[in-house]
């Protein structure tokens, strides 16, 4: 499979900066710079997300990447400037990553469903 480059929307991850303070505890704070990567972003539905996500769906959005920047079991809980300007705070969250052969699918939830 491959992802049409006039479908594909530019978004920049940024990874979540950890610190260690002086009794050794782990402190995430702040976003390390954004990285540039395109990908395919549509509103997530469907049956299956209605059940899982409840009244959460209309703030998630289903993507396909292809690409390495993202993988699974390590790019979790990063941050993606979607809407936003890349030096501003990440206005989603990647939720879950699924590897396939030819790309890899992406949940992002939104940071502050209120606004």
């Amino acid at each position: 499979m491959r992802l049409r480059p006039r479908d594909l929307t530019t978004a920049y991850v940024r990874k979540p900066q950890q610190t260690v303070d002086d009794e050794g505890n782990i402190i995430t704070g702040g976003w390390s710079d954004p990285i540039e990567i395109k990908m395919n972003v549509q509103s997530a539905g469907g049956q299956v997300n209605a059940q899982v996500w409840g009244k959460q769906l209309k703030y998630i959005k289903s993507c396909k990447y292809q690409g390495k920047v993202l993988n699974e079991n390590e790019s979790e809980s990063w941050g993606v400037c979607l809407n936003v300007a890349k030096t501003d705070e990440p206005d989603y969250l990647i939720n879950q990553i699924q590897t396939y052969s030819t790309h890899k699918n992406i949940t992002l939830e939104k940071r502050d469903q209120n606004g």
